[in-house]
């Protein structure tokens, strides 16, 4: 009786399906699972800007210099009747998944999930990203840049990291994960942790160019282990998004560009457009609202101001197209180019989050802080530079849009269309006859992941790791980038963002008039607050490519129409309810799965923690580092959060227990009655927010007191993230009292947070306390 043993043969087909064990290897038929092998198959270079308006590239109109941007255009076509979601997170979910935002849980920012589908901030399993699909089908899938796609209280070292990079589909992530980054010294990961940036600002660091940089470098490594397998590149810089910060010698080289100011500059864009085609001979030029200031009617000193910011966004754009000419000559160099894919486009309009004034710090308008022309004027020097986190006035937003009103933020044309080039592989044969040409298709950034499958020879998978999919809501590009006279890619789309909706149907656009509850200056823009009064204003698209003339009164049936197709929508793809406050949805927030202790103890030695992870000084907690001090005498930080833009510092400065506080570059302190003598101590610091008085404590006792902000606006709530270090600091310091890395000078045991601080001397406390705030009363 034979003792060989078979545990597998052949198909039906007659093709083996498995291996074959016998007792010797002479006896046995090995056989290897196949493998997709997409050889010659395309590369794909996805760039997606940030907060770059219609008007800002120069192949759509602007006087800004994007000459690698513009040439990208010229071996491609120009899309002018693009759309996307008008904010963030959802442009991104979009265009990773090919599904409407709500559909996949991103209704807005991923920093506030919520209990509802739409907005749960969690990109489900069942809409597996391109990069998933693609690696799965045998590319190499890399990200760079901004991800901006993970709920806040899956940021740190714990995770989970479902929802990072490496967690959709990419092998390599380098790059930042919240919403935005100083550019001089960010907050980056690679993969899934934390790296410091490879030099300092003043040894010249910049982070488009080191993220420029990496890109290369994986490209590189890439093409040189398999020159043969396609990739994919998800390069997503912070670009133009606030901070405007850049090099000096790119914004000085626009200097006395902008002197003629926002309407003029706008009106010059308008005809460049007309001239170049990218709007059509009879646009009508939207009115300036009285909102935005007349040019004209400011003085000198707000002119040359105003005119400082536009430079150096100018300047922020140019240098980054600069470094993006760098990463196109590195596939040129390779000899990859004319087989890559590039898609470049903007996640939404131009930002307004500047205001009426502009700002020397952006996290202002996150924290409801009123911009000041005083301020600004003094801090006109710094504007790009290390000291400011500036963001131009909405003015320059506006312009930037042209022809549509508003911006950001809000579903009108100004938030909702942008800019969006594709110069296709030369090899598939799906290009344009007519390179350089205009496309006036309509289309939204949900197609862009059907047309990359398409252009890869891919088809969407029906399951993924036995998940069945969603369906696919985008539609493939590719005819109407081959051909000027394809039909519409799309004929029905909604829009919602934080109660502002729209829709496009059948020719028509209907737009609310709604005003989101989210910022000081949206109390200037006229329109509704109240959503069951929202007035629904009608356009025919292909007569008023501008939004230009409201038709609701002579069409109210077709305004009818398109509300009834909105709510379908909104069904459909989990947009309800309704939420239009930004503060009004922290009662369905999602609480965390492992919230904070009563008492949270960190340990020097380890990575930054990542902000949200750090119960908040601002509401009451205290914080208190257990350290020894030196014969020498205390000096050094114990922990510090943040920066100069907006940041906390425990720290001692020459003996003395102090709290720095930066809150959106304003400074405070709060500093000891003495200096710490040698031994162990417990150092510590609490912020009262009913007094509004911060209060220092060694060992338990009251060692200082002095009034600070209402709402401090500190740990937790950094836009940025900066992150919490021990016993030292890096990148920019809170305050001009030290430079980083000013270590402790002694040991540091540990740092602990406590949510229900206790003191020795609570009625020693409430007195101090009382003081400080007749300090205030006095001063107010």
């Amino acid at each position: 009786m034979s003792t060989t043993a078979h545990n597998n043969g052949a198909g039906s087909d007659g093709a083996p399906t498995g291996p074959v064990i016998g007792r010797t290897l002479d006896e046995s038929t090995a056989w290897h699972p196949p493998r997709p092998r997409p050889a010659g198959r395309p590369n794909v270079l996805v760039v997606l800007l940030d907060d770059v308006g219609f008007a800002q590239l120069g192949c759509f109109g602007s006087t800004i210099e994007t000459p690698t941007m513009d040439a990208l255009a010229g071996d491609g076509v120009r899309f002018n009747r693009f759309h996307v979601t008008a904010i963030c997170s959802p442009s991104r979910a979009s265009l990773l998944t090919g599904r409407n935002h709500h559909a996949v849980g991103m209704g807005l920012l991923c920093d506030m999930p919520t209990g509802f589908p739409g907005y749960s901030a969690r990109i489900p399993r069942s809409a597996a990203t391109m990069a998933r699909v693609l690696k799965d089908e045998g590319w190499n899938t890399m990200a760079v840049g901004k991800w901006h796609l993970t709920p806040r209280a899956d940021r740190s070292a714990a995770g989970p990291f479902d929802t990072w990079p490496l967690g959709q589909g990419f092998e390599r992530y380098y790059g930042f994960i919240h919403g935005d980054a100083n550019q001089w010294t960010p907050t980056l990961y690679r993969d899934n942790s934390p790296v410091e940036p490879p030099a300092t600002p003043e040894e010249g660091y910049h982070l488009t160019e080191d993220l420029v940089d990496q890109a290369i470098t994986m490209v590189r490594d890439q093409h040189n282990a398999t020159p043969d397998k396609p990739f994919l590149m998800y390069f997503a810089p912070g670009t133009a998004h606030a901070p405007h910060q850049v090099p000096q010698e790119w914004s000085d080289r626009y200097a006395g560009r902008f002197d003629q100011g926002w309407e003029a500059w706008r009106a010059e864009i308008f005809e460049r457009q007309r001239a170049m085609g990218i709007i059509p001979e009879d646009t009508e030029l939207t009115d300036r609202p009285e909102w935005i200031p007349d040019w004209e009617t400011l003085g000198d000193e707000e002119r040359r101001l105003f005119a400082r910011f536009q430079e150096v966004y100018a300047g922020f754009l140019t240098h980054f197209d600069h470094h993006l000419g760098r990463l196109v000559q590195e596939l040129e160099d390779l000899g990859v180019l004319d087989n890559t894919m590039i898609v470049l486009s903007s996640d939404n309009g131009a930002s307004a989050e500047g205001g009426p004034l502009g700002s020397i710090n952006e996290h202002r308008f996150g924290f409801k802080v009123p911009d000041s022309l005083e301020d600004n004027l003094a801090g006109m020097d710094d504007i790009g530079g290390f000291r400011s986190y500036n963001h131009y006035p909405w003015g320059w937003a506006w312009a930037g849009n042209t022809p549509f009103k508003l911006w950001k933020r809000f579903s009108w044309l100004g938030g909702t269309r942008t800019p969006l080039i594709v110069k296709p592989p030369v090899a598939t044969g799906a290009g344009p006859v007519d390179a350089g040409a205009i496309r006036d298709q309509l289309c939204h950034i949900v197609d862009v992941f059907p047309t990359i499958l398409e252009v890869c020879g891919v088809t969407p998978p029906d399951t993924v790791d036995g998940v069945e999919q969603q369906v696919v809501d985008g539609a493939s590009m590719t005819a109407a980038i081959a051909d000027a006279g394809a039909p519409d890619v799309r004929t029905t789309q909604y829009f919602e963002v934080m109660g502002s909706r729209s829709i496009i149907h059948d020719g028509w656009k209907a737009t609310t008039d709604h005003v989101p509850d989210h910022a000081l200056s949206d109390e200037l823009v006229p329109g509704s607050r109240d959503l069951e009064q929202d007035h629904w204003a009608l356009y025919r698209l292909a007569d008023d490519f501008a939004e230009s003339r409201d038709l609701s009164a002579e069409h109210p049936e077709v305004v009818a129409e398109l509300e009834r197709v909105w709510w379908a929508e909104a069904e459909r793809n989990q947009v309800l309810p309704l939420m239009d406050s930004m503060f009004g949805r922290l009662v369905a927030m999602e609480a965390p799965l492992w919230p904070f202790p009563k008492t949270l103890v960190v340990h020097p030695g380890a990575n930054p923690v990542v902000d949200e992870a750090v119960p908040s000084l601002s509401l009451g907690a205290m914080v208190e580092a257990d350290c020894e001090v030196p014969e020498a005498g205390a000096s050094g930080v114990l922990a510090v959060m943040g920066d100069w833009s907006n940041g906390w510092a425990l720290l001692a400065l020459d003996g003395v227990p102090t709290f720095l506080l930066n809150n959106t570059s304003t400074p405070f302190e709060v500093r000891g009655d003495a200096a710490l003598t040698p031994g162990r101590h417990r150092v510590g610091f609490r912020y009262l927010p009913q007094d509004r008085v911060g209060m220092l404590y060694v060992d338990g006792q009251v060692a200082g007191c002095a009034p600070l902000p209402d709402g401090m606006g500190t740990s937790g709530m950094q836009i940025g993230g900066g992150g919490l270090r021990l016993g030292h600091d890096t990148g920019f310091p809170v305050s001009d009292d030290y430079r980083p890395p000013f270590p402790w000078t002694g040991t540091l045991h540990s740092v602990a947070f406590h949510q229900q601080p206790e003191v020795a001397d609570p009625a020693d406390a409430d007195a101090r306390a009382a003081e400080a705030l007749a300090a205030i009363m006095q001063r107010e």
